[in-house]
Protein backbone atom coordinates (compact mmCIF):
# COMPACT_ATOMS: atom_id res chain seq x y z
CA UNK A 1 0.00 0.00 0.00
CA UNK A 2 0.78 3.49 -0.76
CA UNK A 3 2.12 5.58 2.50
CA UNK A 4 -0.80 7.76 3.72
CA UNK A 5 0.13 11.36 2.59
CA UNK A 6 -0.54 13.73 5.93
CA UNK A 7 -3.22 16.30 4.76
CA UNK A 8 -3.81 19.88 6.41
CA UNK A 9 -7.78 18.93 6.95
CA UNK A 10 -5.81 16.14 9.64
CA UNK A 11 -4.73 19.32 12.14
CA UNK A 12 -8.15 20.59 12.26
CA UNK A 13 -9.74 16.31 12.96
CA UNK A 14 -6.82 16.19 15.14
CA UNK A 15 -7.80 19.54 17.41
CA UNK A 16 -11.78 18.62 16.95
CA UNK A 17 -12.59 15.12 15.44
CA UNK A 18 -12.00 14.00 19.05
CA UNK A 19 -14.74 15.81 20.47
CA UNK A 20 -17.06 15.56 18.01
CA UNK A 21 -20.09 12.83 17.74
CA UNK A 22 -20.21 13.03 14.22
CA UNK A 23 -18.01 14.37 11.55
CA UNK A 24 -18.63 14.70 7.68
CA UNK A 25 -15.18 14.78 4.98
CA UNK A 26 -17.01 15.78 1.92
CA UNK A 27 -15.54 16.68 -1.55
CA UNK A 28 -15.22 15.72 -5.23
CA UNK A 29 -14.37 11.89 -5.77
CA UNK A 30 -10.95 11.17 -5.94
CA UNK A 31 -9.62 13.94 -3.18
CA UNK A 32 -8.77 11.30 -0.49
CA UNK A 33 -11.65 11.23 2.05
CA UNK A 34 -11.72 7.98 2.50
CA UNK A 35 -8.11 7.23 2.82
CA UNK A 36 -8.02 9.74 5.74
CA UNK A 37 -10.92 8.59 7.56
CA UNK A 38 -9.88 5.31 7.44
CA UNK A 39 -6.71 6.29 9.31
CA UNK A 40 -9.07 6.96 12.37
CA UNK A 41 -11.81 4.47 11.91
CA UNK A 42 -11.92 1.57 13.42
CA UNK A 43 -14.88 -0.31 11.69
CA UNK A 44 -15.97 0.35 8.11
CA UNK A 45 -19.27 0.50 6.29
CA UNK A 46 -18.46 1.02 2.47
CA UNK A 47 -22.31 1.84 1.61
CA UNK A 48 -21.00 1.71 -2.47
CA UNK A 49 -20.56 -2.16 -1.37
CA UNK A 50 -24.06 -4.34 -1.51
CA UNK A 51 -23.45 -5.89 1.66
CA UNK A 52 -22.59 -3.29 3.87
CA UNK A 53 -26.04 -1.08 2.54
CA UNK A 54 -27.72 -4.48 3.17
CA UNK A 55 -26.49 -5.13 6.32
CA UNK A 56 -27.11 -1.63 7.91
CA UNK A 57 -30.44 -2.02 6.12
CA UNK A 58 -31.06 -5.29 8.10
CA UNK A 59 -30.34 -3.93 11.54
CA UNK A 60 -29.06 -0.25 11.79
CA UNK A 61 -27.97 -1.03 15.66
CA UNK A 62 -25.13 -2.00 14.39
CA UNK A 63 -23.91 1.18 14.41
CA UNK A 64 -24.30 1.25 18.18
CA UNK A 65 -22.50 -2.62 18.48
CA UNK A 66 -19.57 -1.53 16.25
CA UNK A 67 -16.00 -0.79 17.62
CA UNK A 68 -15.91 3.26 17.01
CA UNK A 69 -14.53 5.46 15.53
CA UNK A 70 -17.16 4.10 12.91
CA UNK A 71 -16.56 5.15 9.14
CA UNK A 72 -19.53 5.43 6.61
CA UNK A 73 -18.24 5.39 3.24
CA UNK A 74 -20.22 7.24 0.74
CA UNK A 75 -23.32 7.58 2.87
CA UNK A 76 -25.27 9.11 -0.14
CA UNK A 77 -25.24 5.90 -1.74
CA UNK A 78 -27.55 4.82 1.55
CA UNK A 79 -29.07 8.54 2.30
CA UNK A 80 -31.04 6.96 5.24
CA UNK A 81 -27.85 6.32 6.70
CA UNK A 82 -28.09 10.10 7.49
CA UNK A 83 -30.64 10.00 9.42
CA UNK A 84 -29.23 7.13 11.34
CA UNK A 85 -26.56 8.56 12.31
CA UNK A 86 -28.15 11.69 13.43
CA UNK A 87 -30.26 9.37 15.69
CA UNK A 88 -27.46 8.01 17.51
CA UNK A 89 -25.99 11.30 18.00
CA UNK A 90 -29.65 12.48 19.18
CA UNK A 91 -29.54 9.31 21.71
CA UNK A 92 -26.07 10.55 23.25
CA UNK A 93 -23.30 9.14 20.68
CA UNK A 94 -20.13 9.04 22.52
CA UNK A 95 -17.45 12.09 21.19
CA UNK A 96 -15.27 10.49 18.41
CA UNK A 97 -18.16 7.79 17.37
CA UNK A 98 -19.16 8.40 13.52
CA UNK A 99 -16.62 9.74 10.66
CA UNK A 100 -18.91 9.96 7.28
CA UNK A 101 -17.42 10.53 4.04
CA UNK A 102 -19.45 11.97 0.75
CA UNK A 103 -18.69 12.92 -2.87
CA UNK A 104 -22.19 14.44 -3.91
CA UNK A 105 -25.42 16.00 -1.95
CA UNK A 106 -28.47 13.86 -1.52
CA UNK A 107 -29.77 12.45 -4.71
CA UNK A 108 -32.58 13.98 -6.35
CA UNK A 109 -36.22 12.54 -4.73
CA UNK A 110 -33.89 11.42 -1.29
CA UNK A 111 -34.53 13.64 2.05
CA UNK A 112 -32.68 13.74 4.97
CA UNK A 113 -32.69 16.23 8.10
CA UNK A 114 -29.75 18.55 7.68
CA UNK A 115 -28.17 17.33 11.04
CA UNK A 116 -27.26 20.98 11.75
CA UNK A 117 -25.75 20.76 15.51
CA UNK A 118 -25.19 16.89 15.41
CA UNK A 119 -22.78 16.33 12.75
CA UNK A 120 -20.19 18.59 11.46
CA UNK A 121 -18.73 19.11 8.27
CA UNK A 122 -15.40 19.51 6.59
CA UNK A 123 -14.70 19.81 3.40
CA UNK A 124 -11.86 17.89 1.35
CA UNK A 125 -10.38 19.63 -1.93
CA UNK A 126 -7.55 17.83 -3.73
CA UNK A 127 -3.96 18.23 -2.26
CA UNK A 128 -2.32 21.94 -2.19
CA UNK A 129 1.25 22.62 -3.16
CA UNK A 130 2.17 22.46 0.78
CA UNK A 131 0.90 18.73 0.80
CA UNK A 132 2.61 17.77 -2.39
CA UNK A 133 5.73 18.48 -0.64
CA UNK A 134 7.30 20.06 -3.58
CA UNK A 135 8.93 22.67 -1.34
CA UNK A 136 9.49 23.30 2.42
CA UNK A 137 6.79 25.93 3.04
CA UNK A 138 7.86 28.34 5.18
CA UNK A 139 5.74 31.28 5.13
CA UNK A 140 2.51 30.35 7.13
CA UNK A 141 -1.23 31.83 5.92
CA UNK A 142 -2.15 31.34 9.72
CA UNK A 143 0.70 33.67 11.12
CA UNK A 144 -0.03 35.83 8.23
CA UNK A 145 -3.68 36.17 9.59
CA UNK A 146 -2.33 36.78 13.04
CA UNK A 147 -0.31 40.04 11.95
CA UNK A 148 2.73 41.69 9.96
CA UNK A 149 4.95 38.77 10.13
CA UNK A 150 8.66 38.41 8.79
CA UNK A 151 9.08 36.95 5.51
CA UNK A 152 12.05 35.49 3.84
CA UNK A 153 13.04 31.93 2.56
CA UNK A 154 14.47 30.90 -0.88
CA UNK A 155 13.16 28.28 -3.73
CA UNK A 156 13.85 25.90 -6.19
CA UNK A 157 11.02 25.51 -7.68
CA UNK A 158 10.59 27.39 -11.05
CA UNK A 159 7.98 28.10 -13.98
CA UNK A 160 8.29 24.47 -15.21
CA UNK A 161 7.74 23.07 -12.04
CA UNK A 162 4.51 24.55 -11.47
CA UNK A 163 3.57 23.81 -14.95
CA UNK A 164 4.33 20.37 -13.50
CA UNK A 165 2.09 20.66 -10.55
CA UNK A 166 -1.08 22.09 -12.41
CA UNK A 167 -0.85 19.63 -14.90
CA UNK A 168 -0.78 16.67 -13.19
CA UNK A 169 -3.58 17.05 -10.47
CA UNK A 170 -3.91 17.39 -6.85
CA UNK A 171 -5.92 13.97 -6.92
CA UNK A 172 -3.83 11.52 -4.75
CA UNK A 173 -4.57 8.38 -6.13
CA UNK A 174 -3.62 10.09 -9.84
CA UNK A 175 -0.40 12.24 -9.67
CA UNK A 176 1.70 9.51 -8.85
CA UNK A 177 0.63 8.05 -12.92
CA UNK A 178 3.08 8.81 -15.59
CA UNK A 179 1.74 10.82 -17.93
CA UNK A 180 -0.33 8.72 -20.29
CA UNK A 181 -1.94 6.64 -17.48
CA UNK A 182 -2.99 9.79 -15.99
CA UNK A 183 -4.57 11.24 -18.92
CA UNK A 184 -6.27 8.11 -18.87
CA UNK A 185 -7.27 8.70 -15.55
CA UNK A 186 -8.60 12.69 -16.08
CA UNK A 187 -10.01 11.31 -18.65
CA UNK A 188 -12.11 8.73 -17.25
CA UNK A 189 -13.33 11.82 -14.49
CA UNK A 190 -14.32 13.64 -16.81
CA UNK A 191 -16.18 11.04 -19.02
CA UNK A 192 -18.21 9.46 -15.62
CA UNK A 193 -19.71 12.56 -14.37
CA UNK A 194 -21.74 11.89 -17.97
CA UNK A 195 -22.06 8.50 -17.74
CA UNK A 196 -22.47 7.51 -13.88
CA UNK A 197 -22.51 10.47 -11.83
CA UNK A 198 -25.24 12.43 -13.11
CA UNK A 199 -27.81 9.17 -13.35
CA UNK A 200 -27.08 8.62 -10.01
CA UNK A 201 -28.10 11.56 -8.72
CA UNK A 202 -31.18 11.27 -10.88
CA UNK A 203 -30.54 13.34 -13.96
CA UNK A 204 -29.47 10.94 -17.18
CA UNK A 205 -27.34 12.60 -19.91
CA UNK A 206 -29.11 12.60 -23.50
CA UNK A 207 -26.26 14.04 -24.88
CA UNK A 208 -22.97 13.64 -23.05
CA UNK A 209 -21.43 15.88 -25.36
CA UNK A 210 -23.12 18.56 -25.00
CA UNK A 211 -22.60 18.11 -20.92
CA UNK A 212 -18.36 18.05 -22.35
CA UNK A 213 -18.70 20.64 -23.99
CA UNK A 214 -19.88 22.80 -21.24
CA UNK A 215 -17.84 22.00 -18.70
CA UNK A 216 -14.74 22.34 -21.23
CA UNK A 217 -16.16 26.12 -22.07
CA UNK A 218 -16.50 26.23 -18.21
CA UNK A 219 -12.87 25.34 -17.75
CA UNK A 220 -11.99 28.00 -20.33
CA UNK A 221 -13.40 30.78 -18.19
CA UNK A 222 -11.57 29.80 -15.00
CA UNK A 223 -10.82 33.05 -13.29
CA UNK A 224 -12.98 34.96 -14.37
CA UNK A 225 -16.76 35.78 -13.48
CA UNK A 226 -17.79 35.23 -17.09
CA UNK A 227 -21.46 34.96 -17.58
CA UNK A 228 -23.08 31.38 -18.13
CA UNK A 229 -25.29 33.04 -20.81
CA UNK A 230 -21.42 33.47 -22.45
CA UNK A 231 -20.12 30.20 -21.33
CA UNK A 232 -22.93 28.74 -22.96
CA UNK A 233 -22.29 30.19 -25.85
CA UNK A 234 -18.82 29.22 -26.37
CA UNK A 235 -19.72 25.87 -25.78
CA UNK A 236 -22.19 25.75 -28.74
CA UNK A 237 -20.19 28.32 -31.05
CA UNK A 238 -21.47 27.56 -34.30
CA UNK A 239 -24.54 25.36 -33.34
CA UNK A 240 -27.66 25.90 -34.46
CA UNK A 241 -29.33 23.69 -31.82
CA UNK A 242 -28.61 24.66 -28.52
CA UNK A 243 -29.82 23.04 -24.65
CA UNK A 244 -32.10 25.75 -23.08
CA UNK A 245 -31.07 27.70 -20.34
CA UNK A 246 -32.97 25.01 -18.10
CA UNK A 247 -30.45 22.53 -19.61
CA UNK A 248 -27.39 24.49 -17.92
CA UNK A 249 -28.65 25.44 -15.19
CA UNK A 250 -29.35 21.78 -14.40
CA UNK A 251 -25.68 21.30 -15.36
CA UNK A 252 -24.25 23.90 -13.20
CA UNK A 253 -26.45 22.79 -10.13
CA UNK A 254 -25.74 18.99 -9.93
CA UNK A 255 -21.64 19.79 -10.49
CA UNK A 256 -21.69 21.60 -7.92
CA UNK A 257 -23.27 19.14 -5.92
CA UNK A 258 -21.03 16.88 -6.81
CA UNK A 259 -18.12 19.40 -5.77
CA UNK A 260 -16.46 19.46 -9.36
CA UNK A 261 -17.34 23.06 -10.15
CA UNK A 262 -15.94 24.77 -7.06
CA UNK A 263 -16.41 28.67 -7.70
CA UNK A 264 -15.02 31.56 -5.73
CA UNK A 265 -17.76 33.91 -3.84
CA UNK A 266 -17.33 37.91 -4.43
CA UNK A 267 -16.77 39.48 -1.03
CA UNK A 268 -19.48 41.51 0.19
CA UNK A 269 -18.84 43.50 3.13
CA UNK A 270 -21.04 45.69 4.96
CA UNK A 271 -18.32 48.33 5.37
CA UNK A 272 -20.07 51.51 4.35
CA UNK A 273 -16.60 53.01 3.36
CA UNK A 274 -15.78 50.87 0.17
CA UNK A 275 -17.74 51.34 -2.98
CA UNK A 276 -20.27 48.82 -4.63
CA UNK A 277 -18.95 45.43 -5.44
CA UNK A 278 -19.69 43.37 -7.90
CA UNK A 279 -21.52 39.92 -6.90
CA UNK A 280 -20.73 37.19 -9.51
CA UNK A 281 -18.63 34.76 -8.54
CA UNK A 282 -15.35 33.18 -10.09
CA UNK A 283 -14.95 30.17 -12.14
CA UNK A 284 -13.25 27.36 -10.86
CA UNK A 285 -13.11 23.63 -11.10
CA UNK A 286 -12.22 21.70 -8.38
CA UNK A 287 -8.81 20.56 -9.95
CA UNK A 288 -7.14 23.10 -12.89
CA UNK A 289 -6.05 19.65 -13.99
CA UNK A 290 -9.30 18.94 -14.96
CA UNK A 291 -8.78 21.78 -17.21
CA UNK A 292 -6.28 21.03 -18.98
CA UNK A 293 -7.71 17.78 -19.78
CA UNK A 294 -10.88 19.18 -21.03
CA UNK A 295 -8.90 21.64 -23.51
CA UNK A 296 -6.39 18.93 -24.03
CA UNK A 297 -3.57 20.66 -22.73
CA UNK A 298 0.06 19.52 -21.79
CA UNK A 299 3.09 20.69 -19.82
CA UNK A 300 4.50 21.87 -23.40
CA UNK A 301 1.79 23.22 -24.83
CA UNK A 302 1.35 25.59 -21.29
CA UNK A 303 4.56 26.74 -21.67
CA UNK A 304 4.86 27.70 -25.50
CA UNK A 305 1.53 29.25 -24.86
CA UNK A 306 -1.20 26.94 -26.06
CA UNK A 307 -0.29 27.72 -29.30
CA UNK A 308 -2.87 25.78 -32.11
CA UNK A 309 -4.64 24.51 -29.46
CA UNK A 310 -8.57 24.68 -30.77
CA UNK A 311 -10.13 24.23 -27.61
CA UNK A 312 -8.15 26.72 -26.02
CA UNK A 313 -8.74 29.09 -28.80
CA UNK A 314 -12.17 28.48 -28.82
CA UNK A 315 -12.10 29.66 -24.55
CA UNK A 316 -10.06 32.40 -25.65
CA UNK A 317 -13.15 35.32 -25.66
CA UNK A 318 -14.35 34.33 -22.17
CA UNK A 319 -11.24 35.72 -20.44
CA UNK A 320 -8.28 38.44 -20.35
CA UNK A 321 -4.64 37.27 -20.17
CA UNK A 322 -3.35 33.94 -20.65
CA UNK A 323 -4.51 30.89 -19.65
CA UNK A 324 -1.50 29.43 -18.32
CA UNK A 325 -1.67 32.76 -15.67
CA UNK A 326 -5.52 31.81 -14.53
CA UNK A 327 -4.28 28.07 -14.40
CA UNK A 328 -1.65 29.86 -11.89
CA UNK A 329 -4.29 31.11 -10.03
CA UNK A 330 -6.01 28.11 -9.51
CA UNK A 331 -3.71 26.15 -8.08
CA UNK A 332 -2.91 29.13 -5.72
CA UNK A 333 -6.66 29.02 -5.03
CA UNK A 334 -6.94 25.56 -4.34
CA UNK A 335 -4.04 25.91 -1.82
CA UNK A 336 -5.07 28.80 0.01
CA UNK A 337 -8.69 27.09 0.27
CA UNK A 338 -6.86 24.62 1.97
CA UNK A 339 -4.77 26.98 4.31
CA UNK A 340 -7.58 28.74 5.44
CA UNK A 341 -9.98 26.20 6.14
CA UNK A 342 -7.27 24.89 8.91
CA UNK A 343 -7.05 28.96 9.76
CA UNK A 344 -11.26 29.29 10.10
CA UNK A 345 -10.85 31.61 7.79
CA UNK A 346 -12.98 32.40 4.80
CA UNK A 347 -12.31 33.52 1.62
CA UNK A 348 -13.45 35.53 -1.25
CA UNK A 349 -12.94 37.21 -4.89
CA UNK A 350 -13.10 41.08 -4.99
CA UNK A 351 -14.11 43.42 -8.17
CA UNK A 352 -15.74 47.05 -8.20
CA UNK A 353 -18.71 46.90 -10.35
CA UNK A 354 -17.02 49.48 -12.45
CA UNK A 355 -14.15 47.16 -12.69
CA UNK A 356 -11.59 49.59 -11.22
CA UNK A 357 -10.10 47.35 -8.83
CA UNK A 358 -10.10 43.69 -8.47
CA UNK A 359 -8.46 41.33 -5.80
CA UNK A 360 -8.10 38.18 -6.58
CA UNK A 361 -8.01 36.62 -3.09
CA UNK A 362 -9.97 38.20 0.41
CA UNK A 363 -8.85 36.50 2.86
CA UNK A 364 -11.28 37.20 6.18
CA UNK A 365 -9.80 35.94 9.65
CA UNK A 366 -12.43 34.72 12.43
CA UNK A 367 -12.61 38.63 13.98
CA UNK A 368 -13.63 39.83 10.13
CA UNK A 369 -9.89 41.49 9.74
CA UNK A 370 -8.61 41.06 5.71
CA UNK A 371 -5.81 40.11 4.14
CA UNK A 372 -5.70 40.96 0.55
CA UNK A 373 -3.63 38.24 -1.88
CA UNK A 374 -3.23 39.16 -5.72
CA UNK A 375 -1.44 36.17 -7.93
CA UNK A 376 0.79 36.62 -10.46
CA UNK A 377 2.48 34.95 -12.85
CA UNK A 378 5.97 36.18 -12.96
CA UNK A 379 9.37 36.06 -10.89
CA UNK A 380 9.31 40.15 -9.97
CA UNK A 381 6.15 42.21 -8.40
CA UNK A 382 6.04 45.59 -10.20
CA UNK A 383 4.48 48.39 -8.23
CA UNK A 384 1.68 48.17 -10.46
CA UNK A 385 1.10 44.50 -9.35
CA UNK A 386 0.38 45.63 -5.91
CA UNK A 387 -1.93 48.98 -6.31
CA UNK A 388 -5.15 47.15 -5.68
CA UNK A 389 -3.41 45.90 -2.65
CA UNK A 390 -2.64 49.32 -1.62
CA UNK A 391 -6.04 51.02 -2.02
CA UNK A 392 -7.71 48.42 -0.22
CA UNK A 393 -4.72 48.97 2.88
CA UNK A 394 -6.04 52.92 2.68
CA UNK A 395 -10.19 52.39 2.75
CA UNK A 396 -9.08 49.37 5.31
CA UNK A 397 -6.81 51.19 7.36
CA UNK A 398 -5.93 48.61 10.54
CA UNK A 399 -9.12 46.32 9.54
CA UNK A 400 -6.53 45.35 6.77
CA UNK A 401 -4.11 42.23 8.67
CA UNK A 402 -1.49 42.45 5.77
CA UNK A 403 -1.33 42.49 1.91
CA UNK A 404 0.26 39.70 -0.03
CA UNK A 405 1.10 38.89 -3.70
CA UNK A 406 1.76 35.11 -4.76
CA UNK A 407 4.82 34.73 -7.58
CA UNK A 408 6.58 32.17 -9.44
CA UNK A 409 9.57 34.23 -8.39
CA UNK A 410 12.72 32.72 -5.92
CA UNK A 411 12.70 34.78 -2.80
CA UNK A 412 10.10 35.53 -0.28
CA UNK A 413 10.30 39.12 1.14
CA UNK A 414 8.80 42.47 1.83
CA UNK A 415 8.82 45.19 -0.41
CA UNK A 416 9.38 48.92 0.95
CA UNK A 417 5.43 49.41 1.33
CA UNK A 418 5.03 46.36 3.73
CA UNK A 419 3.52 44.33 0.91
CA UNK A 420 5.19 40.63 1.06
CA UNK A 421 5.69 38.89 -1.90
CA UNK A 422 5.80 35.05 -1.47
CA UNK A 423 6.32 32.26 -3.84
CA UNK A 424 3.23 30.11 -3.84
CA UNK A 425 5.55 26.91 -3.38
CA UNK A 426 6.50 28.18 -0.06
CA UNK A 427 3.37 29.32 1.11
CA UNK A 428 2.04 26.87 3.36
CA UNK A 429 -0.64 26.63 6.43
Amino acid sequence: MAEYIDRVVDTVLDAYQPLLSAVELYGAKGVGKTETASQRATSVLRLDVAADVERLRADSKILEELPGPVLIDEWSRMPESWDMVRRAVDDGAAPGRFILTGSSTVPKGAVVHSGAGRIVRLRMRPLSLAERKVENACVSLADLLSGSIEIGGQTTVRMADYVHEIVASGFPGIRPQPEGVRRMLLNSYVDDLALREFPEQGYPVRKPQVLKAWLTAYGAATATTTSYNRILEASTAGESQKPNKGTTTTYRDVLAGLWVVDPLEAWLPTLNRLERLAQSPKHFLVDPALTCRLLNLNEKQLLQGSQGNPSARRGEILREGTLLGALFEHLSVLSLRVYAQAAEAKIFHMRTQGGDHEIDMILQSQDGRILPVEVKLAQAVRDEDVRHILWLREKLGSDCLDGMVLSTGEYAYRRKDGIAVVPLALLGP
